[in-house]
C-alpha cells in the first residue's frame, strides 16, 4: 500500500485536485467561477480603501488578512471582477485557519500544481501571485 503525504495543507491540496482534473481552460475559468462564489470573508465595497488595495492587478482587488487566536489565519477580499474574486478565494478557502505560520511557509509552487497560469493572462497572473505574496507577507509578521 502507498501513502501519498502532500506538502499542502487539505485545503489547499483539494483545490489543486480540482484544477488538475479540469480538461482545458474554459473549465478552469468555470471551476474560479464557481470559487468566486466561495470567498469564506468577502469584504464588503465599503471597507474597500487604498490600503487594502492589490498593487499590480489588473482588476480592482482588496484583501485584508486576519489572525484569530481561536480560529487561525483568515482573508477578507473582493474583486470588481469574478475571475479575481475566484483566484482570491483559492487563496481564501486554501489558507482558512492555518497558522500564520503554515501560511508563512507556503511558496507560489501550488500554482503549477493547479495549471491555473497557462489561462490568465501574464497581468493576471502577476496579479495573483502579487496577491498571494501580500498573504505571505502578512503571515509571516505574525509566525512564531
Amino acid at each position: 500500500m502507498v501513502i501519498l503525504v502532500s506538502e499542502w495543507p487539505a485545503a489547499l491540496q483539494e483545490i489543486i485536485e480540482d484544477f488538475q482534473d479540469c480538461f482545458d481552460r474554459m473549465e478552469r475559468y468555470e471551476l474560479l467561477f464557481e470559487y468566486a462564489k466561495r470567498m469564506p470573508h468577502p469584504l464588503p465595497n465599503e471597507e474597500w480603501t487604498e490600503e487594502n488595495r492589490v498593487k499590480g492587478c489588473q482588476s480592482e482587488a482588496h484583501v485584508e488578512c486576519i489572525i484569530d487566536a481561536n480560529t487561525g489565519f483568515h482573508i477578507r477580499g473582493a474583486a470588481d471582477a469574478q475571475l479575481v474574486q475566484g483566484l482570491m478565494a483559492v487563496l481564501a478557502i486554501g489558507v482558512d485557519g492555518l497558522s500564520p505560520s503554515e501560511v508563512a511557509q507556503l511558496t507560489p509552487k501550488f500554482v503549477d500544481e493547479m495549471n491555473i497560469k497557462a489561462s490568465l493572462t501574464p497581468s493576471r497572473a502577476n496579479g495573483f501571485l502579487n496577491l498571494f505574496e501580500i498573504i505571505r507577507s502578512e503571515a509571516d509578521k505574525y509566525a512564531n
